[in-house]
């Protein structure tokens, strides 16, 4: 703009430029720091587990004066400082025990699953089980598994398999996204997050994710999710409808809720 006769001034307003930023001459810090650049990248290559005050130390000891935050500056730019391992906070939760009521629909316990497509791409599963009966309601596999999306799946199941009471779930970002917490909220459902680091509180489902990663994940190489889902769905039909449960008395978990069903429904009276 200056160069097509715009007033200093006024060209700085326009960029929002102070006058005397546009009058300081440019500096080249890579050259001006070229000597610390040099004996950090010395340093780095000698000892590469100390850290920046170590560092500053050592030049001390040998003599430089170069002042610590330049030091700093410097020792960023070159991308040296190691990021500090914090600990992940999450909300305190209440210890949930695990209590089993052999009923359908009681609590739904939920949980993520990974594994890696035979070309390196990496999908997620989300699984759905009832707790009372043993059932596996549904396993979503997809790249991605947002909260929107583990709503959707929700709303799925509960429109042909009837709504829980309370689900079981972790603390991942998924299940304390405030749209999920929401949505159940509207519906009534309680939610059961267990304490962080203790599986097993919802130790149904991490039996039930050890099951379905030996027989299915860990059994096939798997090129495509097309291929994942169609060998998931033959898996769940059997593993409903066919495999044997102890837990269950040695009955798959459809005909265990059918017998419950059965028994709890009122005998009709012939008149």
């Amino acid at each position: 703009m200056t160069q097509r006769g715009l007033p200093v001034q006024r060209a700085c307003q326009a960029v929002g430029l102070s006058r005397a930023t546009y009058y300081r001459p440019i500096v080249n810090w890579v050259q001006r720091d070229a000597p610390i650049i040099e004996t950090f990248t010395a340093l780095g290559e000698s000892q590469p587990r100390w850290g920046f005050w170590k560092y500053v130390d050592r030049l001390r000891n040998t003599g430089h004066r170069w002042n610590h935050k330049r030091l700093w500056r410097v020792y960023c730019h070159l991308r040296m400082n190691w990021p500090r391992r914090t600990k992940k906070r999450f909300p305190v939760r209440l210890r949930q025990p695990l209590e089993v009521i052999p009923e359908p629909n009681v609590v739904w316990a939920m949980d993520f699953m990974s594994d890696t497509l035979y070309g390196g791409r990496r999908f997620r599963t989300l699984n759905i089980l009832d707790e009372g009966v043993r059932e596996a309601l549904a396993i979503e596999i997809d790249t991605s598994l947002p909260a929107e999306r583990v709503i959707r799946v929700l709303e799925q199941v509960v429109a042909w398999r009837g709504q829980p009471k309370a689900l079981r779930l972790d603390n991942g970002p998924e299940f304390i996204a405030e749209r999920f917490m929401a949505w159940c909220a509207e519906r009534t459902i309680e939610l059961r997050h267990i304490q962080p680091g203790k599986p097993d509180q919802n130790a149904l489902i991490e039996r039930y994710n050890r099951t379905y990663r030996t027989e299915v994940l860990s059994a096939y190489v798997f090129e495509s999710l097309a291929q994942v889902r169609e060998i998931t769905s033959a898996w769940l039909q059997s593993y409903n409808e066919e495999r044997p449960h102890e837990a269950l008395a040695g009955l798959p978990p459809a005909t265990y809720r059918a017998d419950l069903e059965a028994r709890s429904s009122p005998l009709e009276v012939s008149p």
